[in-house]
């Protein structure tokens, strides 16, 4: 028997291989179930992968207005609206400034009636010649400043009126309350933090990115984060700060989430491109087989055959792998059901899904 060459090629070898393990197979085996996916055009680039963090838009420790003795504070993990109270400042002592202040407003506007009738009492004497002209200037004075005083005393009224109203705590927009910052029984001054409120709907991702990914991103592009257990999504950029940092040469990236996909402060990686993006053939990630003679995936034919074909992965974004080789846009590739296939077997096919569609149960 003639000896095999010392080196064949990965086709020669997935075909030897093949071959052998097909001849094994029965003739009346039924024909294997795969699912399939569809070969696609793609636009992708090289990346790099950067650490960022899941922040909320959206992050305060809401301050009060007013001061005094605190009443009552929403408890840890509470829901609020915006709106909402958060907390509640004793409110008596409030509503006795507002009181003393109506009280000062009232006696002011008595004096201006009286100082008004004054000086028209020395404007008529004036006329007549019975009055002196200095008199009737002190009078005009004197009801003036009162006018002022009634002014000043007023607003004074307003503030206490508004600190009145503000003795509630109210939250700035939708969230939790993550943690009190002053417990009931506590004094609070005016400007003092009450409680820290996260929007956890709202989120988003910050990350430091290369000078060179910036150059090749604007917002509204999509980049690919992957979280802790590796889960893959997609985020939108919302903003690219136009500041980059002089020792580390890079710049933040802030990207949105879908609404409440994962928790605040949570580790992720941040995939951004770092040169041009390029037209190539893709293929879901789960459709590449990986063997020691090198990538390879089953394309089915318009018969339902299976059929090797080697390939060499390269870009990937989210579950899409770029692939060179005899593939070309529309082929029908196995994704479940291939590990045992071998070529030139007919299929049955279960089902045929998008890159990132959901596989049915019992394929393969």
């Amino acid at each position: 028997m003639r000896a095999l060459p010392r080196r064949l090629s990965a086709a020669a070898v997935f075909a030897f291989a093949a071959g052998a393990a097909l001849a094994q197979q029965g003739p009346d085996a039924p024909p294997p179930v795969v699912v399939v996916a569809s070969a696609t055009a793609e636009r992708m680039a090289e990346t790099i992968t950067v650490p960022g963090s899941v922040v909320s838009r959206s992050d305060s420790e809401v301050a009060a207005e007013v001061s005094g003795v605190v009443d009552w504070v929403a408890e840890i993990g509470a829901p609020v609206e915006a709106g909402g109270t958060i907390a509640r400042v004793g409110g008596e002592l409030l509503e006795i400034e507002a009181k003393r202040a109506e009280a000062s407003v009232k006696r002011l506007e008595a004096r201006v009636a009286y100082l008004d009738e004054e000086v028209a009492r020395q404007e008529e004497l004036s006329r007549k010649g019975t009055a002196s002209r200095q008199k009737l200037d002190q009078a005009r004075s004197e009801r003036d400043m009162a006018r002022q005083d009634l002014a000043e005393a007023r607003l004074v009224l307003e503030r206490a009126r508004y600190d009145l109203a503000h003795a509630e705590v109210k939250a700035p927009f939708p969230g939790r309350v993550v943690a009190r910052l002053i417990e009931p029984g506590e004094f609070l001054n005016r400007g003092g933090a009450v409680a820290r409120i996260v929007d956890v709907e709202a989120l988003e991702v910050t990350a430091q990115i290369p000078i060179a990914s910036v150059a090749q991103l604007k917002e509204g592009d999509r980049v690919t984060v992957e979280g802790p257990g590796g889960e893959v999504v997609g985020a939108i950029v919302r903003a690219l700060v136009p500041v980059g940092d002089q020792v580390s040469r890079s710049a933040e990236l802030r990207a949105a989430l879908d609404s409440g996909s994962w928790l605040v402060g949570m580790a992720v990686k941040v995939a951004t491109p770092t040169a041009p993006p390029r037209d190539v053939i893709a293929v879901p990630r789960d459709a590449i087989l990986l063997r020691a003679e090198g990538s390879a995936v089953f394309r089915i034919g318009a018969d339902d055959v299976a059929e090797l074909v080697p390939v060499r992965a390269g870009l990937t974004t989210g579950e899409l792998v770029a692939v060179e080789g005899g593939l070309a846009p529309g082929d029908r590739v196995v994704v479940r059901g291939g590990e045992t296939l071998q070529p030139g077997q007919k299929v049955q096919i279960q089902a045929q899904t998008g890159p990132n569609a959901a596989v049915p149960a019992g394929a393969g």
